[in-house]
């Protein structure tokens, strides 16, 4: 077990350096002088190089990736072009709020998705398995952002169950001050994650409920309730357990759009704020701490299979 972490690790490191060469790209990928974009269109030949020499961009491009690297490395990932501050604690003071959007959604898929997949694989083929399936496709055909806002409408505008978003109340964003704030968002964001693993989920289940031990285990007396819950869905886990993993770095990602639909300061919103500004040491900031967190989180998937199926050849 030990050496297939370290195997594991070790492999992680060219993933993250290619990584770090597509975040790295990514200024020098714009069309025209990243300086003379970042400093704007009225801006003077001065203000251009003093960005320039600010960003290190008059040196070749190779000496200018190793010393983002060796910076990187340091946890120092480069200045705000427009607030100054170092970027590093931009992102420190928002990345949390996107980890604990994307890591209750998860839940919330988790939940609800393995809940569903599994009475739909017990009654396949009757009533309940195809109006899950439906509900499934809805949720998963469904855009994240026109879900928030029709759980906006129907939730806080129309019953007034649950708190406006900050936006709508002309007031700065909160999240986490009043719970019922978190509820709306990690709908929105989970739904479509929990269709996803609901389908997932009846899919493996129903190739493993055909296996010869579950005849057998049905044979021999097993309760349905054991059959189901402890040989079928144990080993129905490993490729449920991949879309988990994959679901939270989507949902890392795709907290752009929510947090910008329900103002949250998060990653995402951070990040779409950078971009209308052209603040690009922040982008490049934000998309690479979300890559790596995202190459770490599979390789926790990676580790799972073993403690979830001991059978499983790590060699």
């Amino acid at each position: 077990m030990t050496k297939f972490i370290i195997r594991r690790v070790l492999q992680t490191i060219p993933v993250l350096i290619g990584v770090s060469i597509l975040v790295f790209s990514l200024m020098h990928l714009i069309p025209g002088d990243p300086a003379q974009i970042i400093a704007g269109e009225g801006a003077s030949d001065k203000t251009v190089e003093q960005i320039r020499e600010r960003l290190g961009l008059n040196e070749p491009v190779h000496v200018q990736y190793f010393s983002y690297i060796s910076n990187a490395l340091q946890g120092d990932l480069g200045s705000s072009i427009r607030s100054g501050r170092a970027v590093m604690d931009e992102i420190q003071s928002r990345i949390w709020v996107t980890v604990e959007l994307a890591f209750y959604s998860t839940l919330l898929a988790v939940f609800i998705g393995l809940i569903a997949g599994i009475i739909s694989a017990v009654r396949h083929y009757t009533l309940s398995d195809i109006s899950i399936m439906i509900v499934a496709l809805f949720g998963l055909s469904m855009p994240s952002f026109w879900m928030g806002l029709v759980l906006i409408q129907w939730f806080a505008v129309g019953v007034d169950w649950l708190p406006l978003p900050e936006f709508l109340r002309m007031r700065p964003s909160g999240w986490g001050d009043d719970w019922r704030q978190v509820i709306l968002p990690v709908i929105t964001l989970g739904t479509g994650g929990a269709a996803i693993i609901a389908r997932m989920t009846r899919s493996s289940m129903l190739e493993v409920i055909g296996q010869d031990y579950i005849r057998t285990a049905r044979a021999k007396g097993v309760s349905e309730r054991s059959v189901i819950y402890k040989h079928a869905l144990k080993n129905a886990m490993i490729p449920v357990i991949t879309v988990v993993g994959l679901e939270f770095g989507a949902f890392l990602g795709g907290a752009v759009l929510t947090e910008t639909i329900f103002a949250i300061n998060g990653m995402g919103r951070l990040t779409i704020d950078a971009i209308r500004q052209r603040d690009f040491p922040i982008v490049q900031g934000t998309v690479l701490v979300i890559s790596v967190i995202f190459v770490f989180v599979n390789l926790i998937v990676d580790i799972s299979y073993r403690l979830l199926n001991k059978r499983i050849d790590l060699n």
